[in-house]
């Protein structure tokens, strides 16, 4: 494994225990977490039409932007739900990069910003 990606998935790895850690920290209910941790996963549907959808899709659901957005949202204007909304969504996406799951490519599923999934092929 290349070192910059090795860098990134322990970067994803870090992402989703902060994430975490706060969640908890802040006394948010748990099985709203795990209840809500896979739903970002919907994105994937978008395969179901063909592999550029998927990944538009999937990439859009899996972009730090939204959740890094929906955190400074729930700063401005005070908002708990959006807060844990945000630390559910960074974790995920943390996990998912912590797994070698990153961005796809328009190429296939498999293909990613960090590689293969599963390995070289």
């Amino acid at each position: 494994m290349d070192s910059p990606v090795l860098f990134q998935r322990l970067e994803g790895a870090l992402m989703f225990l902060v994430a975490l850690t706060l969640y908890f920290w802040f006394d948010f209910p748990g099985y709203i977490f795990f209840v809500l941790l896979f739903v970002f996963d919907l994105s994937m549907l978008g395969y179901f039409v063909d592999n550029r959808v998927g990944a538009l899709l999937y990439n859009l659901g899996h972009s730090l932007v939204w959740p890094l957005g929906l955190f400074w949202y729930s700063v401005f204007f005070d908002n708990g739900v959006a807060f844990a909304l945000a630390l559910i969504w960074l974790a995920h996406i943390g996990m998912d990069r912590a797994f070698g799951f990153g961005l796809k490519c328009s190429t296939g599923f498999n293909d990613t910003h960090l590689g293969p999934i599963g390995g070289k092929k």
